[in-house]
């Protein structure tokens, strides 16, 4: 799946629980990890794992998996690992 595709579905995942202070930060040219990454800011820790919890179901329906998450648990930070794309929330 291209990668603009894969940071539309992980914004609409963001906004559809009000993610705040939505950042999309271009570092292929910087990092030889991903190409994307995707920063986003939840109200308290369980805005924070149900935002990153709503990204893993969104990016699962649309036949993608996970390379890795940290964090959904327990919420005051979580990160979900997409390959080209990288969620911070």
């Amino acid at each position: 799946m291209q990668t603009d595709t894969v940071v539309n579905i992980v914004i609409e995942a963001l906004e559809d629980l009000k993610a705040r202070d939505i950042k999309i930060l271009d570092v292929h040219a910087i990092s030889s990890i991903t190409d994307k990454m995707v920063i986003a800011t939840g109200n308290s820790s369980r805005h924070v794992a149900s935002l990153a919890r709503n990204v893993d179901i969104k990016i699962k329906e649309n036949g993608l998996r996970p390379l890795g998450d940290e964090g959904l648990e327990a919420g005051e930070w979580a990160l979900i690992d997409l390959g080209d794309v990288i969620v911070h929330v």
